[in-house]
């Protein structure tokens, strides 16, 4: 008898790819009669999998450098021990509330997702933040793509003039292609409120033209022969060139300067790079860049935690609020995730100087946007600092797998690496509960 084998569709939907790991789930729970299910059963079950309406398209990450304390953001406990006096504020949810200083956002809870049980197993911050953007830990065999890299590998969309795997304000370490290729890796640019850099010529329209002419001479010399698997006159740098060039001239370029929206909308995001930043964001998720990454450093409070955590706080509020909003008004909502986190939270009780120190053992994010349930809460961390595993926990690949659920994307679907080696998008568990 031959062996029964799943081929990989080219399609990224649940239900036109198995692997492996989807198959030996399947004999583990079915038993050895599953080898004799047809294969349009299995297929059928695949298919009750897959996100329900219409997947989001996009998404923004409001990425929180340092790591935000959870007891002075989204999981405050007042009154208890660990809250050190930290206070709470009711929200448009019954029986939720949030920390002070975030007035605005307590208005749009009820379009958000808290997820207050998030565990990672990384409590250094370049592996960490390398877990949280990958959903893979650190390993030093392979370079793992970030999210954005991943969804722009599986949303093709060739009508872009511009990147659209954007970082905005981006700090250390930045989202990276990985094992996907150096293409996959963001675009970094800094404070909308400046130019776009490296776009302008540095010389005029008609001088440009010509070097342009005069650079082709010596490319299509050197393209003969050297590049069996494309056309004989083009080589890959000229194909990178030419994507460089339609760049510095396209209308979709626009986007970026935040100048030429009102002056009322530039106010609701607060007047700072972050902000702005948020701003660009839904202006270029509106042109079609699949994802933007906007950061707000300064969370790594070991020192005077409740001062610094309450400054990054006034900055986050009103862009977090405003960036919601704006994506309801332009109905874009539904079409976009929104994840605000950083790489782990904050230990329960404060140190000799003030400072919470890292905690990655219960910690908050919050979801927006798509098919992510509005005005719901998920887990729960004990308000004594003493139980280290919070109520339903969620691990870091399990949020990973759930926003490509939500984007109509299989994390199960293998990619082939450069050395020859199958590896999932995702080795998460989609969390059902995030969805209504």
């Amino acid at each position: 008898m031959e062996p029964l084998i799943f081929k990989p569709a080219s399609g990224c939907g649940t239900a036109d790819h198995f692997t492996r790991r989807t198959l030996l789930r399947t004999l583990g729970a079915t038993g050895v009669s599953a080898w004799l299910t047809p294969v349009a059963q299995l297929l059928a079950r695949a298919e009750e999998k897959a996100p329900k309406g219409k997947p989001a398209r996009s998404v923004i990450i409001l990425w929180m450098a340092g790591g935000p304390s959870q007891l002075e953001t989204f999981d405050p406990h007042p009154e208890s021990k660990i809250s050190f006096g930290t206070k709470a504020i009711k929200t448009a949810l019954p029986n939720v509330r949030i920390a002070e200083g975030f007035a605005r956002t307590a208005e749009i809870l009820n379009d958000v997702t808290l997820v207050r049980s998030v565990v990672s197993k990384e409590a250094d911050h370049e592996r960490a933040v390398y877990n949280i953007k990958t959903g893979y830990r650190p390993n030093p065999t392979i370079v793992h793509p970030s999210i954005g890299a991943a969804v722009c590998h599986e949303l093709k969309d060739d009508a872009m003039d511009i990147p659209r795997h954007i970082s905005i304000l981006p700090g250390q370490w930045p989202a990276r292609g990985g094992y996907l290729g150096a293409q996959f890796d963001a675009f970094q640019m800094y404070d909308p409120q400046g130019p776009v850099q490296d776009i302008t010529p540095l010389v005029s329209r008609e001088r440009l033209d010509q070097r342009m002419n005069d650079l082709s001479v010596v490319e299509k010399s050197f393209g003969q022969g050297r590049a069996p698997n494309l056309d004989a006159n083009t080589t890959l740098h000229q194909l990178t060139m030419a994507r460089a060039l339609k760049l510095m001239t396209s209308d979709q370029l626009a986007a970026f300067d935040v100048k030429r929206a009102p002056a009322t909308q530039r106010a609701a995001y607060g007047d700072t790079p972050f902000g702005r930043g948020c701003l660009a964001a839904l202006r270029l998720i509106e042109v079609g860049v699949r994802c933007v990454e906007v950061t707000l450093d300064g969370w790594d409070t070991h020192v005077n935690n409740h001062e610094k955590q309450g400054a990054n706080v006034k900055i986050l509020d009103p862009a977090f609020a405003a960036l919601i909003r704006d994506l309801k008004e332009r109905n874009l909502f539904d079409s976009t995730i929104v994840l605000c986190g950083g790489e782990f939270g904050r230990t329960p009780k404060l140190n000799p100087v003030g400072g919470r120190d890292h905690w990655p053992f219960g910690f908050s994010m919050a979801l927006a946007g798509g098919a992510i349930r509005r005005g719901h809460v998920m887990g729960e961390t004990d308000p004594t600092g003493e139980k280290k595993e919070p109520a339903k926990a969620v691990r870091v690949q399990d949020i990973h797998a759930t926003i490509q659920h939500a984007l109509g994307i299989n994390p199960e679907k293998e990619l082939i690496t450069p050395v020859g080696r199958p590896l999932a998008l995702s080795d998460g568990e989609i969390i059902q509960d995030l969805f209504s």
